[in-house]
């Protein structure tokens, strides 16, 4: 096995570490105190390239693969969990199932638009009564004529408050083995439909999580995504990459948490030296490190998977329950290195803490990933 990267994997690392050190990390802890969205870095991410870089040039994209995909969400959340979440959801949640599954129309219509930067990707799922049960999604879509009538309500849905439309799930219709959801994709201009950004929430203050009310909202058929009543097999599928996005992104927190208690470990003097000399911190540290590195080559491995378009939905599970708990526990061991001062916000390492932690509760909770991976062990 080779674990070196290529020279476009390196390069990609490069320019977007160069970034993030130079636009996205100086501006992070102003953007949590205010929750201010970080639109102006999008629009130069989107200059870099970095929008679209997964999908095919043909679409607009920069045809890298999903390493490299995983290699830029890790060193933008190092730099801010905020930017980190705000650009993994918009590849793989927002755009990815329109890549996947529309059809090639539908592809030169949208992904351009996406992987431009000129609108953000939005996945809408998450029901205020279906959120581990996704399959219990009680958002309707009422087939009239060549039109769908949609009604329900979508809540947590990242990025919708900065997209022109969304891919979105609905039950169709019911069959013998119950409801039949499908995917669409719903421009968010169109009537009926309401997004409200009220949230006040524990960490990732400068992503946007909204809500999405859906009255009567009218549909063309024509924005089918794949077949109707395939919607719960497409949104499968496309959690298995987010969760890839989700874990590189718990490797950057976590690098970045690892990295400021190091700093502070070796300036820190306590009883005459420096506290980095004292076992009990260095092993902090060691178990820190060695953390890191396996979570990172468990998403590496994932991604690899995926790029060959070999099964990846067990290892996927695997790197981001790993790594979210992993991010946790990290983040939590740097505040207490840190002392006093890492409760404190200056130091920002309390910062990673709560951003770290939706990571174990979005695209599947960890009580989730165990159940899939069993799953896939045959259990």
């Amino acid at each position: 096995m080779n674990f070196e990267l290529t020279v476009e994997q390196k390069m990609i690392k490069d320019l977007v570490r160069q970034f993030t050190e130079e636009e996205v990390a100086p501006g992070a802890v102003e953007r949590d105190r205010t929750g201010r969205f970080p639109l102006e870095l999008i629009h130069k991410m989107a200059r870099l390239g970095l929008m679209g870089l997964p999908f095919p040039e043909e679409y607009g994209g920069a045809g890298a693969d999903t390493i490299s995909f995983a290699i830029a969400t890790e060193e933008l959340s190092r730099g801010c969990g905020s930017l980190g979440i705000t650009y993994s959801a918009h590849i793989s949640l927002g755009a990815a199932p329109i890549y996947l599954f529309g059809t090639r129309e539908q592809k030169l219509r949208y992904l351009p638009q996406l992987t431009r930067g000129e609108t953000l990707g939005a996945f809408a799922l998450t029901e205020p009564h279906a959120g581990s049960d996704a399959g219990g999604t009680e958002t309707m879509a009422e087939k009239i004529g060549n039109q769908y009538r949609i009604r329900g309500t979508k809540v947590f849905i990242t990025n919708a408050g900065y997209a022109k439309f969304i891919a979105l799930t609905a039950v169709t219709g019911k069959s013998e083995k119950g409801k039949r959801i499908s995917s669409m994709i719903v421009p968010t201009d169109s009537p009926g439909l309401t997004i409200r950004s009220s949230y006040e929430k524990m960490g990732l203050h400068a992503s946007n999580t909204t809500e999405i009310i859906l009255e009567d909202v009218p549909v063309p058929t024509e924005n089918l995504l794949g077949v109707e009543g395939e919607g719960l097999k497409q949104f499968l599928i496309t959690l298995d990459g987010g969760r890839i996005g989700i874990a590189a992104m718990a490797v950057g927190l976590a690098q970045s948490a690892f990295e400021k208690a190091l700093r502070y470990a070796k300036t820190r003097v306590q009883f005459g030296t420096a506290i980095s000399k004292f076992e009990a911190i260095q092993f902090k540290l060691a178990e820190m490190a060695m953390k890191i590195e396996l979570a990172r080559n468990m998403v590496y491995k994932a991604a690899w998977l995926k790029d060959q378009g070999k099964p990846f939905t067990k290892e996927a599970s695997m790197a981001k329950l790993y790594a979210s708990e992993m991010a946790v526990d990290v983040s939590d061991e740097a505040i207490q290195i840190h002392g006093g001062y890492g409760y404190m916000r200056e130091f920002e390492v309390e910062r990673i803490y709560r951003d770290a932690k939706l990571l174990e509760i979005g695209e599947g909770t960890s009580e989730i990933q165990h159940l899939v991976i069993a799953r896939q062990l045959g259990l």
